[in-house]
């Protein structure tokens, strides 16, 4: 497919708020690409090389685009630099430098999608000697062939950070409005669509399902092509991770029953991080809730489940505890966080902070699917193949009751054993991958926290120089879109010895640099902190329309990815629980 195509409907995209325009123009593209195309059309669409489940990133730094924009263009490396810096966006400076280009590409060529594709996946698994130079050249080599609006997206997808708000939701809907067998008029004038509502949720339904177990929408796109039959014929693959179950929240008991029903089943919440594991063919590999393996850091995991499950092929939900080998008690998530980022003494490290492993669900067991089994199954299941050892592996502590009375006394015995509060859960749910749905609720001891992102930064003065301070915080919409939510510094040390510290969040952040103007900095975002706030208020200064009151940084989250982060909508939900209380 000629690149423009792709780029027209990237333009159409970015003009538009409207979720209906964005889903037409979308699908219109998904109408005309051809089977050997669909797959990387899904994936520049989102300003990806690889699908949800693999994590790989293109892993460019913005001075090296800078120099494949002046290779290409015969512009100063400088001058780009002070375009960069009064435009605040390197798309926008590569279209501006190409439109005036002073380097003329003779028999230049139109751009392919699959050109664009496969250069760039050339750049993302270089490495070794040269490397940096050959990435110049095959980003250049791009430039040069592109025109000014392709440059634009072509930087921007090599930087990750395409700015056009594609959403899941967006595209699991486009993927019904090009292929699946339903009638949909859409009106472009009143930005509406004419269909029948039942018929096109049990579609919808279909097309998420797939993408639940697949976690690739170029699988889903292309099978979809194929018709019903192909959707359904789609499996979990052990090896490759999806996305886990959320849970909603509650105040109290009260609602969490009315919200699953009763008997329910209630479970500690524990204070630790969400592992997803996975074996077959013999190797075992540990994913995080952000679906990035570490499996190298947690060497002890890989034989508790060897050890002490007895399946060949499972995935499995579980968090990883830490816990104090001396006492035994267990201890908070920031004890043992800095293992997900571990290379080195990493036996060293997990002899001074082990983990047991808390396991409270199953997918996938010896070869059949359990995202449809009721939880009531999908426990016998583990009860069947999992041999508990204390400080190794153990089934999470349950309760199924329907009285109030007893449900409190088990919450109170689970915060006091160091617990966050407990899960409450319907014993008839389904597991539903990346939704938060109203068959599994949390009830927490502690302040209210939500899952931000840093998108924005101010650079420090007197002692705090050299540091990011003030850090601007967002959520996520349902289109991707990062809209901030507020600023905090409370929370941060200044030693590094006495807990999260500016100068190792400023580490993290300043490979992240979009742009910088005076002490302002803004960020790819991609490093998640998790806040405590006292109240959420409505407010106009953020472009979330909320703000918090009181925020303090509690812990980074590196177990989280930045579409985890709290949504608009549950911010929303929390004002207006606010309001009624």
């Amino acid at each position: 497919m000629d690149y423009s195509k792709l780029v027209e409907v990237y333009e159409q995209i970015e003009s538009t708020s409207k979720r209906l325009a964005k889903t037409h123009a979308i699908s219109e593209l998904l109408k005309i690409t051809s089977d050997e195309d669909i797959e990387h059309i899904i994936l520049l669409l989102r300003g990806r090389l690889f699908p949800d489940w693999n994590k790989a990133k293109i892993g460019v730094a913005s001075k090296l685009v800078l120099k494949a924009i002046g290779t290409s263009t015969g512009a100063s490396i400088k001058d780009i630099e002070n375009m960069w810096r009064d435009i605040g966006d390197l798309g926008l400076v590569a279209e501006q430098t190409i439109a005036k280009k002073t380097q003329v590409t003779l028999f230049q060529q139109n751009l392919t999608s699959d050109k664009v594709f496969a250069n760039l996946q050339k750049v993302s698994t270089m490495e070794g000697s040269g490397s940096v130079d050959r990435k110049v050249q095959l980003i250049a080599e791009l430039m040069s062939s592109a025109k000014p609006k392709e440059a634009k997206y072509i930087v921007r997808t090599v930087l990750e950070d395409l700015r056009v708000g594609i959403g899941d939701g967006t595209l699991r809907d486009s993927i019904v409005w090009a292929y699946m067998p339903i009638e949909i008029n859409y009106d472009s004038e009143k930005i509406a669509i004419d269909v029948d509502r039942e018929e096109f949720n049990k579609v919808v339904e279909i097309i998420q399902t797939a993408f639940d177990k697949s976690n690739d929408f170029g699988v889903v796109a292309l099978a979809a092509r194929k018709g019903v039959d192909a959707l359904e014929k789609i499996s979990l693959i052990p090896g490759n991770p999806i996305k886990v179950m959320l849970a909603q929240k509650e105040v109290n008991i009260d609602d969490a029953f009315k919200r699953v029903g009763v008997p329910a089943v209630i479970e500690y919440k524990y204070d630790g991080f969400r592992m997803q594991i996975h074996k077959f063919k013999g190797q075992v590999k540990v994913f995080t809730r952000r679906l990035e393996e570490v499996t190298k850091q947690f060497p002890e995991v890989v034989q508790f489940v060897t050890n002490n499950i007895a399946a060949e092929e499972f995935i499995i939900d579980c968090e990883a505890v830490g816990y104090d080998a001396k006492s035994g008690k267990y201890l908070v998530f920031q004890h043992i966080s800095q293992r997900i980022r571990r290379k080195y003494d990493i036996e060293a490290l997990a002899k001074k902070m082990p983990v047991e492993l808390n396991i409270f669900d199953i997918l996938f067991c010896d070869g059949k699917n359990l995202l449809k089994e009721t939880l009531e199954k999908r426990r016998a299941v583990l009860e069947k193949i999992v041999t508990e050892k204390k400080f190794e592996i153990i089934l999470s502590h349950k309760l199924i009751t329907s009285s109030k009375e007893e449900a409190m006394l088990f919450y109170d015995e689970s915060v006091k054993q160091g617990n966050e509060g407990v899960m409450i859960k319907n014993q008839e749910g389904i597991y539903k991958p990346g939704s938060r749905v109203g068959t599994w609720i949390k009830l927490k001891s502690t302040m209210d926290t939500l899952d931000l992102v840093i998108v924005g930064a101010e650079w420090g003065e007197g002692k705090r120089s050299g540091w990011f301070t003030s850090l601007a915080l967002a959520c996520v919409d349902e289109d991707g879109t990062f809209l901030e939510v507020g600023k905090v510094g409370t929370g941060l040390k200044e030693k590094a010895e006495e807990g999260l510290s500016f100068g190792e969040v400023t580490e993290l952040l300043k490979p992240l640099m979009k742009t910088e103007k005076g002490r302002e900095v803004t960020f790819k975002p991609e490093i998640v902190l998790e806040i405590q706030f006292e109240e959420i208020q409505a407010s106009t200064n953020y472009s979330s329309g909320y703000a918090l009151r009181f925020p303090r940084v509690k812990t980074l989250r590196e177990d989280r990815s930045p579409e985890d982060a709290s949504s608009l909508e549950r911010i929303k939900e929390e004002f207006d629980t606010q309001k009624k209380s």
